[in-house]
């Protein structure tokens, strides 16, 4: 014979979801987001303040997923500057322009406030 047997309720959980349900959780969201375009910008090096200047960022929710993208618009002859900053990129005198790792050390406190900030709310009572 099994037996189970439980002490409570569901209050705890019957909250959280409802907490979910009602999108608490990405309220400071768009806030981070706008620290990580702050973050980008001040962290982009910087000639004419174009590239700099042309960071943005959209938040996706669908099908219970949500996804954040950072983007840069500042195109030239059809290259993302941004990216040609840094990871390198060759030039017409065939020579190599070396890329600079500075979206990487910007975004991480970043990822880290998000992160800290849903793992707060998911175990708040």
């Amino acid at each position: 014979m099994i037996r189970i047997t439980h002490k409570g309720d569901l209050a705890k959980t019957l909250k959280f979801l409802m907490r979910m349900r009602r999108g608490e959780m990405y309220q400071r969201l768009d806030a981070l987001c706008q620290t990580g375009v702050d973050a980008l910008s001040k962290a982009t090096p910087v000639e004419t303040g174009k590239t700099a200047a042309s960071w943005s960022y959209e938040i996706k929710m669908r099908g219970g997923k949500i996804e954040i993208v950072w983007s840069n618009s500042n195109i030239v002859n059809g290259y993302c500057v941004a990216m040609l900053l840094q990871y390198g990129h060759g030039t017409r005198g065939k020579t190599y322009v070396r890329g600079l790792d500075y979206i990487n050390p910007a975004m991480r406190p970043i990822f880290e406030d998000i992160a800290d900030g849903v793992w707060r709310e998911v175990t708040r009572e």
